[in-house]
């Protein structure tokens, strides 16, 4: 009736028992990532925030927590396996379901039979939903009143962020737990434990330090990745006879060869100074080609995004004032809809940079006023300029003679704005490129007016 999905199973209704050979084999045909699922929270590697003495999931995990909740991350970190680990929990029965093939009626029967269960003999249900974002609002609503009631205790698990794709009255009914990506460590850890671990390799083969390096970037946070490629690299070591899985096994089995990137190294300074380099020679290809290696090699997006909003104003400035805008819209993106997806939007803002027309002309300004500031050019703000909105400020001068620019037709009058030492000092100077060829005319115009020349 119910579906078993990513290693849970369907307890509803009993499976006869294999004999204990036949559960060996079955097991050790189990997938490398199913049969390194952590069996204890002790086994359980990143989610530290989670996981704390107390926290709502590892009281849940241990049999304590009444609260339903909902597991929200990214592939390969761990959802389904907390959930199977809630599965262990005394006195409670399982159930799993999946959004990609349960409907209403599956719902409700489950429901029905744990309150069945509930009021015969006080034994709890647990429901893991997986891909409860694919539900429709119908189905989500079926589940509201047992989860009211705790009829079912609700885990459900979900790649998109709740906010958007869970109904609001379930929402408020669940704690929302965000589990995040495992970082590279933790990554080493998973693969230097399934080489070693009877479940895994049991230390029948060995793997090669740069292997190692590349299935950890191939992963980019995604345990069930790296132990499928990991898998993958051993069945072809292992056909071969050899005694260790090296570089090129990995390359070869997973059909993705390494990327020279050493996030920590040179090659991160070299790639990304080159990325920048190309867009400010409007060399749009070669700047494809070094932010898809940067993709790649798992550099994070955030550290990509921030460049290329530096770049914006450093390189284009006014020459194209929409260029920070792409950036910094790029950057949201990233955040917002994370990888891979958010690739488009960090190819859409190189583009935009690399083919916008250059200028320098908002870093020579800023940099050459920071000059004179920190040589000492500081003048006294002018009288007319001071703030004047206190007690005592008329007697002291302050705000008096002021020219208000909106009282002349042309929005611009005669004033002075600078300190008297600054007087005459020019720190903008507009370029003929793109838009800012109508600033290098109009710039000029506006001096001349207000310092009335």
């Amino acid at each position: 009736m119910f579906s078993v999905e990513d290693g849970l199973f369907d307890v509803s209704e009993p499976t006869p028992a294999l004999h204990p050979a036949a559960a060996e084999r079955v097991a050790a045909n189990a997938p490398l990532a199913v049969r390194m699922r952590p069996r204890s929270l002790d086994e359980v590697v990143g989610q530290d925030h989670l996981l704390g003495a107390g926290s709502p999931l590892r009281r849940l995990v241990e049999g304590a927590a009444p609260a339903s909740v909902l597991l929200y991350g990214p592939p390969g970190t761990g959802k389904t396996t907390l959930a199977t680990l809630v599965s262990q929990a005394i006195g409670r029965r399982f159930v799993a379901l999946s959004a990609l093939s349960a409907g209403v009626k599956e719902v409700r029967a489950v429901i029905d039979d744990a309150r069945r269960r509930l009021t015969r003999s006080g034994e709890s249900t647990v429901l893991f939903i997986d891909e409860v974002h694919r539900f429709s609002k119908t189905q989500q609503d079926a589940l509201l009143g047992a989860v009211e009631d705790r009829i079912v205790l609700l885990v459900a698990a979900t790649t998109e962020n709740p906010s958007f794709s869970i109904v609001s009255p379930l929402l408020s009914r669940s704690l929302v737990l965000q589990l995040h990506p495992l970082t590279d460590e933790h990554v080493r850890v998973l693969i230097r434990r399934t080489v070693e671990d009877e479940r895994g390799l049991a230390g029948t083969l060995t793997l090669a330090e740069d292997a190692e390096d590349h299935l950890v970037r191939l992963a980019g946070g995604d345990a069930r990745r790296a132990l499928t490629a990991l898998e993958a690299a051993a069945d072809s070591a292992g056909a071969t006879g050899a005694g260790q899985i090296d570089l090129a096994t990995v390359e070869a089995t997973v059909d993705k060869a390494a990327v020279r990137y050493d996030r920590a190294g040179d090659q991160h300074y070299d790639v990304i100074s080159a990325f920048i380099k190309s867009i400010r020679g409007s060399d749009v290809d070669a700047a494809l080609h070094y932010l898809a290696r940067m993709i790649e090699a798992g550099e994070d997006p955030r550290f990509i995004t921030r460049r290329l909003v530096v770049h914006a104003s450093e390189d284009i400035g006014m020459a194209d004032p929409t260029a920070l805008q792409a950036a910094v819209a790029a950057a949201h993106a990233v955040q917002f809809i994370g990888m891979p997806e958010g690739r488009l939007a960090l190819a859409q803002a190189t583009i935009h940079l690399a083919t916008a027309p250059k200028s320098n002309a908002v870093i020579t300004a800023i940099d050459s006023a920071l000059a004179d500031v920190r040589a000492g050019a500081a003048g006294t703000v002018p009288p007319h300029l001071r703030d004047g909105h206190y007690a005592g400020a008329t007697r002291l001068g302050n705000a008096q003679g002021y020219r208000y620019p909106h009282n002349v037709p042309e929005g611009v009058l005669a004033q002075q704005y600078p300190p008297d030492s600054l007087v005459g000092r020019d720190y903008y100077e507009p370029t003929q490129r793109g838009a800012e060829r109508a600033l290098a005319d109009r710039v000029p115009k506006l001096r001349k007016a207000i310092r009335g020349d």
